[in-house]
């Protein structure tokens, strides 16, 4: 039973949370990590924690997602592993909903996902290798009310990754979707006194990213779901 291995990460949508906890899984691992985000100074600390690298790119132009990943493999190499974590949101009652904000929001969920998994895919095709993960949320599969805007960008993503995993397993290619149920605990939020462990801990959830990524090709999953295992179904 053969165990995929790889070598160089990509995670588009760098921060704190997930990212954060995924960068440094993935250098404990041994893989070299490269971090791309719009306003790359707030990843000063953790580069210098885990060794990654910075990359400034707005992942919802096609442009600077090339760009993007010319650079990744020139500093580095081409990366075998694609974490898509980029996400964007327009709140409000449904009619009060700015369009330009709408297609904004749509544009950094779902349309960023395409082109950043378009340059990946690309890449890993000729030896057919590679791994491409989308973070999702429980608006994935269910909208919230005044927040269709995030529901129609994620539930894209989600189709997308769907696709992919349908036409690229096949080829060597691992695709996989997570559906985020629940808040994610952080420095500056965690739980009520009356609701512990009632959100998710962020390296809990990139260990199962990474439990995803050493799956067996025998036995490859398309879609995780992860909450709390105290919250209700």
């Amino acid at each position: 039973m053969e165990i995929p291995n790889y070598k160089t990460a990509l995670i588009v949508g760098a921060g704190e949370g997930i990212s954060a906890s995924l960068s440094r899984l993935f250098a404990k691992e041994g893989l070299r990590v490269a971090l791309a985000a719009r306003h790359i100074e707030k990843l000063g600390a953790l580069c210098s924690e885990t060794g990654a690298s910075a990359f400034a790119c707005n992942a919802a132009d096609p442009d600077e997602v090339e760009r993007l990943f010319g650079a990744v493999e020139r500093e580095l190499e081409a990366p075998d592993v694609v974490v898509y974590n980029a996400s964007a949101r327009a709140r409000g009652a449904f009619v009060d909903l700015v369009p330009a904000d709408v297609a904004q929001a749509i544009a950094v969920s779902a349309f960023g996902g395409f082109l950043v998994a378009q340059q990946a895919v690309r890449r890993m095709l000729p030896s057919k290798h590679g791994a491409i993960l989308f973070t999702g949320a429980s608006a994935s599969v269910k909208g919230y009310p005044q927040s269709a805007p995030f529901a129609m960008g994620k539930f894209a993503l989600r189709g997308l990754a769907q696709s992919m995993a349908r036409e690229l397993s096949p080829q060597g290619i691992h695709v996989a979707h997570f559906v985020i149920d629940g808040g994610i605990r952080s420095a500056v939020r965690t739980e009520a006194p009356d609701r512990p462990d009632s959100m998710l801990d962020p390296d809990a959830i990139a260990l199962n990213y990474w439990n995803v990524l050493r799956q067996p090709r025998s036995a490859w999953t398309w879609e995780l779901e992860l909450r709390p295992w105290v919250e209700k179904f």
